[in-house]
């Protein structure tokens, strides 16, 4: 018999207690969580209530919505929200932007047009990093160029690390060598890490958005990244969110959806599918271009120029 102790799981929430959580979670950021989730949820509010000493998880849910108690909030969102990303994950996808998209809008970017491309749910940065470590390979010189990146999160803590730039050196098992040499400095990081090069980190732009609330940017994007994200909305949610993320899509631009996504019939009509996820407008379809100059606050507090800067 082992002498080492045994480790239990805590106890499962009742039904009740997850309606409540699952229903907080719905309105806060829109993400569903079904029943089957119940012993994930039990597991990961445990450490939040033994953490602050509090004995049940209504009790809890009362006190994280009462004014200033934004900071476990965003703890709360961060415990229940999914971080499941890798470099070069659906490597398909950039094997297509490298080929179809980015020479044409690198052009465009050396004639003095502006160009963006939007990340959304970016999680941990590694999508942001793979969009552009590509764009580099095309365009070694993006820094001096009107072409930029906006990364967005809901979670504060997973944008932490994306902002560090700062992996596993496991991480780069997926990523290839040839992108690793030149784009990833294993010397500026502590031991059994590695740290994004400054040339990349440089052309990212990390906020904090909440897909499902406004959108503090008017101007399209050349490319719109948002993969494997709807798979935890409701139906109606995805739509919706699908229909706000195909009008910013630009004339000429691409959408990118993750391998178990598809785009409803309605949206899909307006993009031409080149690649299994991989959804083009056509360069005349008609795009409705804001013309105002919009300050606006982003949900971390910044001010950002949209029209001058990233949105």
């Amino acid at each position: 018999m082992s002498d080492e102790p045994q480790v239990t799981a805590p106890p499962l929430i009742s039904p009740n207690d997850f309606t409540i959580v699952a229903n907080l979670l719905k309105r806060m950021t829109g993400i569903h969580i079904g029943s089957n989730k119940r012993a994930m949820v039990s597991g990961r509010l445990a450490k939040r209530l033994k953490a602050l000493g509090i004995g049940s998880v209504e009790a809890y849910c009362d006190w994280l919505q009462t004014p200033g108690n934004e900071a476990e909030q965003d703890a709360f969102v961060s415990a229940l929200t999914t971080n499941m990303t890798r470099f070069n994950r659906e490597e398909h996808h950039f094997n297509h932007l490298s080929e179809r998209v980015l020479p044409r809008l690198t052009e465009a970017a050396r004639s003095g047009r502006r160009v963006r491309f939007w990340s959304a749910a970016c999680s941990t940065g590694e999508e942001a990093f793979d969009l552009a470590f590509r764009l580099l390979e095309i365009c070694p010189e993006a820094a001096r160029l009107d072409l930029r990146i906006l990364a967005t999160d809901i979670d504060k803590s997973a944008l932490g690390t994306a902002r560090a730039g700062l992996y596993p050196t496991s991480s780069l098992s997926d990523l290839p060598e040839s992108l690793a040499d030149r784009y990833v400095d294993r010397a500026d990081a502590p031991s059994g890490m590695v740290r994004v090069a400054s040339t990349a980190r440089d052309l990212i732009t990390f906020r904090c958005l909440n897909l499902n609330a406004e959108w503090p940017f008017q101007r399209g994007f050349d490319v719109i990244m948002c993969r494997n994200v709807t798979i935890y909305f409701d139906e109606a949610t995805q739509i919706r969110l699908w229909e706000r993320l195909a009008d910013r899509v630009v004339a000429g631009g691409a959408l990118y959806v993750g391998h178990s996504e598809n785009l409803p019939e309605h949206i899909a009509t307006s993009f031409i599918q080149q690649e299994r996820g991989a959804f083009c407008r056509p360069a005349a379809a008609v795009y409705r271009q804001a013309s105002m100059l919009r300050v606006a606050k982003d949900a971390d507090g910044h001010r950002t120029d949209i029209n001058g800067g990233l949105g």
